[in-house]
């Protein structure tokens, strides 16, 4: 199929539909039926069961335990760096952000006014900052962690389309990670403010994070904020688990340090790590 039909297909599709079906069928503990489904996923995309914790396949009720398995813990150790992978996954860009633009491929790039959903104040933060963008393929480890210690000060679930995030998709669809919905989770640390956004995706059933569980579903035609207060105690060490993908997709990070240098390894589609070095801090 040509790259211009398989984006054609993507803006026809039921988007919405399909992820909902999808996300039924995720949670259903349907026995054989759901085992044979996950036997067949795992096969399809050649999953290393070699690391998770429990390696039986049988041992998952539902899609969605299996797509979120927890990893053996060593094997993931953390980096001694500023800031560490958040994800396992693969480089999409990382660099600057220029005037308030995020690099997304050649001929592509979106607003933090827009990824964040609106904000003016909060995007203002980040408007010369650093950022990276990670992408989760099926196949991948789904959960989702910390890049350095933080406290927890604002959630923005952010209403949008559905749209894959794969590479050909980045490479087709203008401003797809500021389109797509999304949950921003802004934290703010000693070294300056940093977010996640977690970016959904067609057949990514849900998105959820530790403090709250499940964000979206349900899914709002307008954006639903949550501030947390320092007395809420929700701190979170580097290398802990925030968040989680009921499926692959994408990760946004949003540095307001202008001068973070990413580690000289990564270039667009390098794999990575959870835990390993992403680079380090500069003076602001």
């Amino acid at each position: 199929m040509s790259e211009s039909l398989t984006v054609l297909l993507q803006y026809l599709m039921p988007k919405q539909a399909l992820t909902y079906v999808a996300g039924k069928f995720a949670s259903w503990r349907g026995g054989a039926v759901t085992a044979a489904a996950i036997s067949a996923f795992a096969r399809r995309y050649r999953v290393d069961m070699g690391e998770a914790a429990e390696p039986g396949l049988r041992a998952y009720a539902s899609f969605n335990d299996f797509f979120t398995r927890a990893l053996r813990p060593e094997l993931r150790p953390l980096a001694k760096a500023d800031l560490v992978c958040p994800v396992d996954g693969a480089v999409s860009e990382f660099g600057a952000i220029m005037g308030g633009q995020i690099f997304q491929a050649k001929g592509h790039r979106y607003s933090t006014h827009a990824l964040v959903g609106g904000d003016a104040e909060l995007a203002a933060r980040f408007d010369n900052g650093s950022f990276a963008t990670l992408y989760l393929s099926p196949s991948d480890y789904h959960r989702i962690h910390m890049p350095r210690a933080g406290r927890l000060i604002r959630m923005i679930h952010v209403p949008g389309s559905l749209f894959s995030v794969n590479p050909l998709m980045a490479r087709r669809v203008p401003g797809l990670f500021a389109r797509n919905e999304r949950v921003v989770c802004v934290f703010e640390s000693a070294e300056g403010l940093f977010a996640l956004v977690l970016v959904g995706a067609v057949i990514v059933g849900s998105i959820a994070t530790v403090w709250h569980g499940v964000v979206t579903p349900p899914r709002h035609r307008r954006p639903s904020i949550w501030k947390y207060e320092a007395d809420a105690g929700i701190e979170l060490a580097q290398g802990a688990e925030m968040g989680r993908f009921m499926l692959g997709s994408t990760v946004v990070a949003l540095f307001d340090n202008p001068e973070v240098r990413f580690v000289p390894e990564w270039e667009p589609g390098v794999p990575v790590r959870m835990g390993g070095a992403m680079g380090r801090l500069g003076a602001v």
